[in-house]
């Protein structure tokens, strides 16, 4: 029984980074001029979750949250006029396999707070290289006339996004660890 109550404690903390995360995802202080959206930490609450209950409920909740983002952008997404190859493409790179990886966030968590904001770094990063790979593979068709490279584009396009994201996702990250709470809460 015990088992039992802890893992509905950890489905319920689950629920509430996730639904935090959502929340996040949709204060976006800087849009970049080609596109995407820089947003308030939007990562961190999913990323904790991979730090606090270990990389299998990590993985789970992103995944979840990539769903979730997913469900989110579908109308956009289907209003683009891909191909339905691309189409699927997209939501596998761009939302499902990007959002999912975050669940590797806690791999070093147990190094304390530099582990964690490693760990997050590469987490946020290789997000970035699922965004980058979608637009030099899929997204080239959208790259202006005067552009004559497409990874440069992918590039400047989704780094103009998620290079600031990144850098705030990990300072973020940085600063909650060092509070007594989220201390207590990752268990560090």
């Amino acid at each position: 029984m015990t088992n039992q109550k802890n893992n509905i404690k950890k489905i319920a903390l689950c629920g509430v980074m996730i639904a935090l995360g959502t929340v996040l995802s949709f204060l976006k202080p800087y849009e970049p001029p080609l596109g995407g959206g820089v947003t308030v930490l939007s990562m961190v609450p999913v990323a904790f979750l991979s730090c606090m209950l270990g990389l299998k409920w990590g993985f789970g909740a992103a995944f979840v949250y990539s769903l979730i983002q997913l469900f989110i952008s579908m109308g956009e997404v289907m209003s683009w006029g891909l191909t339905a190859g691309a189409v699927i493409a997209t939501f596998l790179l761009d939302y499902i396999i990007a959002y999912t990886v975050l669940g590797i966030s806690g791999v070093f968590s147990k190094k304390g707070m530099w582990g964690i904001v490693i760990g997050v770094a590469i987490a946020t990063f290789i997000r970035f290289l699922c965004h980058f790979a979608t637009g030099v593979y899929i997204f080239d068709i959208w790259m202006p006339d005067d552009w004559n490279n497409v990874w440069l584009y992918s590039l400047c396009y989704n780094g103009g996004y998620m290079l600031p994201e990144i850098v705030l996702t990990c300072v973020g990250t940085a600063l909650l660890v060092k509070t007594k709470a989220i201390q207590k809460m990752l268990k560090i």
